[in-house]
C-alpha cells in the first residue's frame, strides 16, 4: 500500500491510499503521521486501519499519472547517510584525490568504521516533490543527482514507510574540502522526495529495492544507472539508531540511506535536464532540473 499526497481540485492538499492495482482512494487524514497515530488508537496496524476504510470508500476515477503531486509527507527535516555503498566510496575518493586513487582516505576510513557519516541535507522549505523543480548551485561546475532510497521514521526511530529520495551534490565542493559538505550537500531546492511512500509492513524484502536513475538532455537520455539496495554495506536499523541517538527527531523525519549510482566523472547536471529516479514498488520521482538567476537560502 502507497501514500500519496494531491492537490485536488479545489488546490487542497489530499492525502490517499494507492492499491497495489493502482486505485486512489481519498483519505480523510491530513497526513500519515495522524494517519498512523489513528491507526494506533484503534490498536490496529496502518495497513489494516487503511484496508478498513477502503473497504467503505470509493476511489476517484483520475489515475496516479493523472494527479498533481504534493511532497508524499512534508518532513520537518531531511538527514542523510553517506558512503554507505562500495560505489559512492570510490566516487568519494575520487574527488578527494583528483582521481589519483592510490591512498587511503578518510572515505575508506568511514566506509569501514562502526560510525557511519549522517549529515543534515535539507528541511521542508528547501524540500521539493514530483515534478518539480531541482536548482543548480551557481558556484560549483560539477553537481549530480543521487538516487537514495528514503526511510519514513518517527520520533523513536521507527520505520514507518520507504520514499525516493534525490540528494543533490556538488562533487568539486565536497572534493576540495570535507569540511565543506554542509555547502556541498544544502541549498534551495537541493533536495526532492516522492511521489510515494510505500508503507514498511507491506515490504516483504526491504533489502531488495531495485532502484533506476535517468538523466534526460533535450530529451536524448544521457546517463543511465541501476543498482540494488543488497549492495548497502550498512542496515537500516544501524542508520537510524546513530542518528537518533542523543539526537531530537520528528515524527515524519526522511533519513537518505545512500547512494550506489553515480554518473561518469566527466558529467555535469546542466539547466534544462531531466532527472528520473525509479524504486521498485514506490515509483518514479521525476525532477526538471534548473538554474535560478538568483538563488536565495
Amino acid at each position: 500500500m502507497r501514500i500519496i499526497r494531491y492537490s485536488n481540485d479545489h488546490s487542497k492538499a489530499t492525502l490517499a491510499a494507492v492499491t497495489n492495482e493502482g486505485e486512489v482512494y481519498p483519505l480523510p487524514q491530513e497526513g500519515l503521521i495522524q494517519l498512523i497515530q489513528e491507526a494506533n488508537e484503534q490498536k490496529v496496524s496502518p495497513l489494516s486501519f487503511i484496508e478498513n476504510f477502503l473497504s467503505k470508500s470509493v476511489s476517484i476515477p483520475n489515475s496516479l499519472d493523472d494527479l498533481s503531486l504534493l511532497v508524499p509527507i512534508i518532513a520537518e527535516e531531511v538527514w542523510a547517510a553517506g558512503v554507505t555503498y562500495e560505489r559512492s566510496r570510490d566516487a568519494r575518493n575520487y574527488e578527494a584525490t583528483d582521481g589519483k586513487l592510490d591512498a587511503t582516505t578518510f572515505y575508506d576510513k568511514i566506509y569501514e568504521a562502526e560510525r557511519p557519516e549522517i549529515f543534515f541535507k535539507s528541511t521542508a522549505a528547501r524540500t521539493v516533490g514530483p515534478d518539480q523543480e531541482v536548482y543548480l548551485r551557481s558556484d560549483s561546475n560539477w553537481q549530480i543527482p543521487e538516487p537514495e532510497l528514503g526511510l519514513v521514521i518517527n520520533r523513536e526511530g521507527e520505520i514507518l514507510g520507504y520514499t525516493i529520495g534525490n540528494d543533490m551534490s556538488c562533487r568539486d565542493i565536497e572534493g576540495e574540502n570535507p569540511l565543506y559538505l554542509p555547502q556541498a550537500k544544502m541549498w534551495k531546492n537541493s533536495c526532492s522526495i516522492g511521489p510515494a511512500i510505500l508503507l514498511a509492513e507491506s515490504v516483504e524484502d526491504p533489502y531488495n529495492f531495485d532502484i533506476t536513475c535517468k538523466i534526460y538532455r533535450n530529451g536524448e537520455l544521457k546517463v543511465e544507472g541501476k543498482a540494488n539496495t543488497s549492495q548497502l554495506k550498512r542496515k537500516y536499523d544501524e542508520l537510524v539508531s546513530f542518528l537518533i541517538r542523543d539526537n531530537e527527531i520528528f515524527d515524519g523525519t526522511v533519513l537518505l540511506t545512500g547512494t550506489c549510482i553515480i554518473p561518469e566523472n566527466d558529467f555535469t547536471l546542466l539547466d534544462g535536464d531531466q532527472i528520473e529516479i525509479e524504486v521498485s514498488d514506490i515509483g518514479i520521482l521525476k525532477n526538471r532540473v534548473k538554474l535560478p538567476n538568483k538563488i536565495l537560502i
